[in-house]
């Protein structure tokens, strides 16, 4: 039975309605319009009052009415429709589109359906001209209409995914007497294989920068993957915590050639005292007092390549004093940095700026042409 409440619920679940063209679809309208032979292509999601079309060749614009509409027919039908004269059919012989603008005699369409098995719109072509309309050419539309589908499907999903990523984001940075914190992260596309978090260890703090190769969903989900499994037992010793998602990895990337680099320290406010374990990453600094850098790097694999239990994760040590800094990044960064002076840039920024500024400037050249990945930074700067 024909359920228009929860049709409609699940369009704007969707979130695709007003979004700007999606060149992906706008390609199998293209397709559509030459495999069939048309002057006019629709990818229509039927809203409460109105028609609004996410791709659309040669129908002038963006929206119509829902009333009287072809597609609210097919929709409410939920099959594919095919009308090749509609001048010469009862049921649309006296429809306002076909006795007025666009004077339409062709229609052939297929619904589009939501996750949950909706009918929510239309991929469907039409003329000004009757058309025959053979089985295997509705055969090719409910292909394509499929296509349109499953690319307005993932949008959702991907959209949906950056949503559950930002919130897994620490909402706000700690505070801790004597030391100012700063962090921020930049995705290439809408997910990010980049991630950073704080928590807190009893009085200690701990610091984590991972990157997950590759950019989109699956280094999204090891990037979050990696993230719970640090925060969970915080009795761990740090050591112990980093073996653990190791091992976690290579249990559930065996077959896929992912790896993980990463950053994890552990801060103990009172004494300055600083232990890091680097996972492959070698992107974690000490900027001291005097301008000077010392990079922390212990002799690491990256998380997941199947030595994690041979390998003891063996932290390096050292002390923040009073006006020291420590930074880690992500390599994004470094394709935006100069070849020459890779941190000349950000050490100068970050004497100028404090921590909060470093980590501004770092974000702002994201937009830089050069850049190809994800940027993630995090300061932690001993004031006092």
């Amino acid at each position: 039975m024909f359920d228009e409440r929860r049709r409609q619920a699940a369009l704007e679940e969707l979130g695709i309605l007003d979004t700007p063209p999606d060149e992906r679809v706008d390609r199998v309208a293209r397709l559509a319009k030459e495999m069939f032979g048309v002057p006019m292509v629709s990818v229509s999601l039927i809203d409460r009052d109105r028609q609004w079309r996410k791709s659309q060749i040669g129908l002038g614009g963006n929206e119509a009415p829902r009333q009287d509409s072809f597609c609210d027919y097919t929709v409410s039908q939920d099959r594919t429709v095919v009308v090749e004269d509609a001048s010469t059919t009862d049921l649309f012989a006296e429809n306002p589109f076909v006795t007025g603008d666009p004077h339409l005699r062709f229609y052939a369409a297929h619904p589009l359906h939501a996750p949950g098995g909706e009918p929510v719109g239309t991929l469907c072509v039409l003329d000004t001209e009757p058309h025959t309309f053979t089985d295997a050419q509705q055969d090719l539309l409910r292909d394509l209409a499929f296509w349109v589908q499953t690319e307005l499907a993932q949008d959702a999903d991907v959209d949906h995914a950056a949503v559950v990523q930002r919130a897994l984001r620490p909402r706000a940075h700690p505070e801790i007497a004597g030391y100012t914190i700063a962090a921020g992260a930049a995705p290439r596309g809408t997910l990010a294989g980049d991630y950073y978090d704080f928590s807190r260890h009893g009085e200690a703090l701990r610091v984590t920068l991972a990157d997950a190769m590759g950019k989109g969903t699956g280094p999204a989900l090891v990037a979050a993957t990696v993230r719970a499994s640090l925060r969970t037992a915080p009795e761990r010793s740090l050591s112990d915590a980093v073996i653990e998602v190791d091992r976690l990895l290579e249990d559930d990337l065996a077959d896929t050639s992912m790896f993980v680099t990463a950053v994890v320290a552990e801060l103990q406010p009172e004494t300055g005292e600083l232990e890091v374990i680097d996972a492959g990453h070698s992107l974690a600094f000490v900027v001291r007092a005097d301008g000077s850098w010392t990079p922390l790097r212990s002799t690491n694999l990256p998380l997941g390549m199947g030595m994690g239990l041979a390998d003891p994760r063996v932290p390096v040590t050292t002390r923040l004093e009073v006006g020291d800094a420590f930074i880690c990044c992500s390599d994004g960064l470094l394709d935006v940095l100069d070849a020459d002076d890779p941190f000349g840039h950000v050490e100068r920024v970050l004497t100028a700026m404090g921590p909060d500024g470093a980590v501004r400037e770092a974000l702002r050249l994201a937009n830089d042409e050069r850049a190809t990945d994800d940027i993630t930074v995090v300061v932690v700067r001993r004031d006092a």
